[in-house]
């Protein structure tokens, strides 16, 4: 399957800086990639890239297989930043109606686009009176005009409430369920943990850890914790049979490494009836993530 995004050694050199370095990616049809990174980790350098606003130092990209900027590229992709501006005197659906005729689109899509975003009831509000979240689903609104192939997100769920975040990632899922690509930038770590496909760690410009969150907590090779609850009366028991737990009141907490978490599973189960519950935490992307960039600033 051809990818709709595809990026080739790509590096970027401003004065005294080193953007990125030899960064290499795809993002197939369907698929929902995060880009994680520090603040000065080339994200946003990236992101410009893609959208033909500056170009590269050296490398390759194609969107859709076209050049970045190119018109073929611009009628396949869409952008949404942090911080969308709107003018605050006309209502969402005269904003809406304004980028639809710029795109060459019938106006009359700019209700069933807002509606789509939840805006639906306040459509004929001003944008004056919106809150941020809203002004970032107008944005969200203005990025789906023409079914793009190809949505590059930067913090895309800033400003709105959990309701709307949830509502916002099934959004997501359902352009990628029609073959949509999703390029995700997010700080907000715990949101794409298990709404992308895969995740993208930059450190410094360059591409420190990818693959999917399964692939990285096996990289990674960071600790299991385990929690275990004792029936009534038996945790001095399992606390002698797991000796490296730690005990507290009913409740026993230790961790393991990757490599012997189904010798400890096993240990655990021959304790029978004498446990009440198992609670497995595996790394959190928040874990990963800061084991990834702490090793790329060594």
């Amino acid at each position: 399957m051809t990818s709709t995004l595809t990026i080739s050694r790509l590096t970027k050199h401003f004065a005294g800086v080193d953007a990125l370095t030899d960064v290499s990616l795809t993002v197939a049809p369907g698929e929902c990639v995060a880009l994680l990174g520090h603040n000065g980790a080339g994200k946003s350098t990236m992101m410009k890239i893609i959208l033909g606003l500056i170009p590269a130092t050296s490398g390759q990209v194609l969107v859709c297989g076209a050049s970045p900027g190119s018109a073929s590229a611009r009628n396949q992709v869409a952008y949404l930043p942090e911080n969308v501006a709107f003018h605050p005197a006309l209502t969402g659906e005269e904003q809406l109606r304004h980028y639809l005729r710029l795109r060459g689109q019938d106006a009359k899509q700019a209700l069933p686009l807002l509606a789509r975003v939840g805006l639906g009831d306040a459509a004929r509000r001003r944008i004056g009176t919106y809150s941020k979240g809203m002004r970032q689903r107008v944005g969200l609104a203005q990025a789906l005009i023409g079914t793009p192939r190809l949505l590059v997100l930067d913090e895309p769920t800033s400003g709105l409430d959990p309701v709307s975040r949830r509502e916002f990632y099934a959004l997501l899922a359902d352009l990628t369920k029609q073959g949509a690509s999703i390029l995700l930038s997010s700080h907000a770590l715990t949101e794409v943990e298990a709404r992308t496909d895969r995740i993208v760690i930059l450190s410094k410009g360059r591409m420190v850890a990818e693959g999917t969150l399964g692939d990285l907590r096996r990289s990674a090779d960071l600790p299991v914790m385990l929690h275990v609850t004792a029936r009534n009366g038996y945790a001095p028991e399992i606390a002698k049979a797991l000796p490296a737990a730690i005990q507290v009141g009913a409740a026993l907490h230790l961790t393991c490494p990757q490599t012997e978490k189904l010798a400890v599973f096993g240990q655990i189960a021959n304790l029978g009836d004498k446990v009440a519950d198992l609670e497995v935490l595996p790394p959190s992307l928040e874990d990963i993530y800061s084991h990834f960039s702490t090793r790329a600033m060594q």
